[in-house]
């Protein structure tokens, strides 16, 4: 069998255009890129930021900022994506996108694109950094950490592990033994090129929920995301936490910090999702 690529999963074709103004592209997010029986959110999220940047054309801007709302969970399949651009500016775009299945609209998205973070020669450190991924994680995954694929304690639910190397400590996704809050850890690359922005993108939804923590392991939908691009990442691994600050009875929020091999801040991404049934 053919190994499915990230890069495949992102192409878009152009089907047809109103004006400059409003573009349509076609896409294909197969069973390879689901979660369970649906198509993973940050896949789609990825897909929208790349039909953004794709419409408004030019290869200096990137989607710095996609802020996403869930309305429904579509199948893998064929996929269309409408986009309308709002602004062209000389440093900051911003474009709509429409995630389509058939006559329905999967996900709306808002993409601010421009320029990342700068990483000029001389300049190793941030000015003020918090970033908690750093001193937790190595920049590798352990030699025995084990990738989902056959086998693996997480292959019946999470597709993506066909076309992305990912590599959770499953210990984390486990109820703390102080009942403190979760801090969920795993490493991610894909087969088939370097880490790009659409992939750090996707990287920003990547966790198993956090209310695996309490207990709670069923289908957690998220209703709302929004995902910041914050610098360009190296070629390596990524590094991810994923955290929350409450897990109510009826939401919860859910916060990835994503970390390039180099250290640096690739992904910040917060959701609100709603809390499984018990």
């Amino acid at each position: 069998m053919t190994t499915p690529l990230f890069s495949s999963a992102m192409a878009l074709q152009p089907v047809g255009t109103e004006d400059r103004s409003h573009q349509v592209f076609e896409g294909e997010l197969n069973e390879h890129w689901t979660i369970g029986p649906k198509v993973h959110g940050g896949v789609m999220v990825a897909l929208c930021a790349n039909a953004a940047r794709t419409a408004h054309g030019g290869d200096y801007l990137q989607p710095v900022a996609v802020s996403a709302n869930f309305l429904s969970a579509p199948d893998p399949g064929a996929m269309r994506l409408v986009t309308t651009l709002r602004k062209r500016g000389r440093r900051i775009s911003v474009v709509d996108v429409e995630l389509m299945q058939g006559d329905r609209t999967a996900v709306h998205t808002v993409v601010t694109l421009g320029e990342p973070e700068h990483h000029l020669p001389g300049e190793t450190a941030p000015l003020l950094s918090a970033n908690p991924v750093v001193d937790l994680m190595a920049p590798q995954p352990p030699a025995d950490l084990a990738p989902i694929g056959p086998g693996h304690a997480l292959a019946g639910l999470v597709h993506l592990g066909a076309g992305c190397d990912i590599r959770p400590v499953l210990s984390t996704m486990e109820p703390p033994a102080q009942g403190g809050p979760p801090v969920i850890q795993m490493w991610a690359r894909p087969r088939d090129l370097a880490p790009d922005p659409l992939f750090a993108l996707m990287c920003g939804d990547l966790s198993a929920p956090v209310t695996f923590a309490v207990d709670r392991t069923g289908w957690a939908p998220t209703v709302q995301l929004t995902a910041l691009l914050r610098s360009l990442p190296a070629d390596g691994w990524l590094r991810i936490i994923a955290t929350c600050v409450e897990i109510g009875h009826d939401w919860f929020d859910e916060d990835h910090t994503v970390v390039d091999e180099l250290g640096r801040l690739v992904v910040q991404a917060r959701q609100l999702a709603m809390v499984p049934a018990r």
